[in-house]
């Protein structure tokens, strides 16, 4: 008798439910993933997850063999390549998030080879785009509220907010759970450097900008008047998170994009990420100073964005070089 089919199942169950719905706040918070895009990726969760149940392995516990005897299964199903290269994405993208939010301490996926793809670029934003963006947040930072003296702290406070998570994002390349839960201790001083906790608690210190010290000392005033004493965020919270989530700043950026006159599709907090990154290396950063602000664990992941570099330097020449029009 052959396996019965996992996609049978309605839900996913037990613990793994929740990671994968983290996963899933995640996509759509930071990637701006559609209804149709998390449908697609719960089908192949759902079923890679209810193939785990019956070796007894959940998420959390899953090894590499249990992911190659798993596409062994599915391809036995006679699946088309595509779709299995699908399922398999969909599973290492999970194992990816779990491992990069310390939910679990290694990725059994990454072991695991699928078939050969063109590596794709990560996707980023022009010097200028980043500008636009941050003069933007700066305007809207200028206007004021009619009405009572509360409604106008309550929209300084919040304009204020905005710039200096902008800055301090792009200032910094901060993963969006780094920066939406530094401490307020991180910014005491002169602000500086700021320590960062990254991944499995390991710790960096990372250089700010004068625009991102100016947007941090403009901020905590009007923090210190909205959030009152006691409170260890920078970011603070009245949700059910004592800090603001990575959803809600995925949103305000979204909201500053289109003041921008710029795709809010194409813009999220990773984006920026990669906006730093690559503008650093393009202005001559090297790749080992590079690995170490973004908090890279292997400087393979890094190398990425020579790519980048490289991609850009070759559109330029295309477009603007007089003999490359000849042929």
């Amino acid at each position: 008798m052959g396996r019965q089919k996992a996609s049978e199942g309605k839900t996913i169950g037990g613990a793994d439910a929740r990671l994968v719905e983290m996963f899933f706040e995640m996509m759509q918070a930071e990637r701006g993933a559609s209804k149709n895009t998390i449908d697609a990726y719960f089908r192949d969760l759902r079923d890679y997850t209810a193939f785990l149940r019956t070796r007894q392995r959940s998420l959390e516990t899953a090894a590499a063999a249990d992911i190659r005897k798993y596409l062994g299964l599915i391809a036995s199903e006679g699946l088309a390549e595509t779709t299995a290269a699908r399922r398999l994405s969909s599973l290492r993208q999970l194992h990816q998030f779990l491992f990069a939010e310390g939910l679990r301490p290694d990725d059994p996926s990454a072991a695991i080879e699928g078939p050969k793809r063109p590596r794709s670029l990560p996707r980023t934003l022009s010097v200028e785009e980043v500008d636009r963006l941050l003069e933007a947040a700066r305007l809207c930072a200028g206007r004021s509220a009619s009405g009572a003296a509360e409604a106008e702290l309550r929209l300084a406070y919040k304009n204020a907010r905005t710039v200096c998570l902008l800055e301090l994002l792009y200032a910094t390349g901060l993963r969006v759970s780094e920066l939406v839960s530094l401490p307020l201790r991180a910014v005491t001083g002169e602000a500086r450097l700021i320590l960062v906790k990254g991944k499995g608690n390991k710790e960096r210190t990372v250089p700010l900008t004068e625009a991102a010290r100016d947007a941090v000392y403009l901020y905590l005033p009007l923090r210190a008047e909205k959030a009152g004493e006691g409170n260890p965020w920078l970011f603070p919270s009245r949700g059910k998170e004592p800090h603001l989530t990575r959803h809600r700043f995925a949103q305000i950026l979204k909201d500053v994009a289109r003041e921008a006159g710029i795709d809010a599709r194409q813009v999220s907090p990773h984006v920026l990420r990669h906006a730093f990154a690559s503008h650093l290396l393009a202005n001559g950063a090297d790749l080992r100073s590079l690995q170490k602000l973004l908090g890279h664990a292997d400087i393979s992941t890094t190398q990425i964005y020579t790519h980048v570099l490289e991609e850009r330097l070759r559109t330029l020449v295309e477009t603007h070089h007089p003999l490359a029009k000849r042929f």
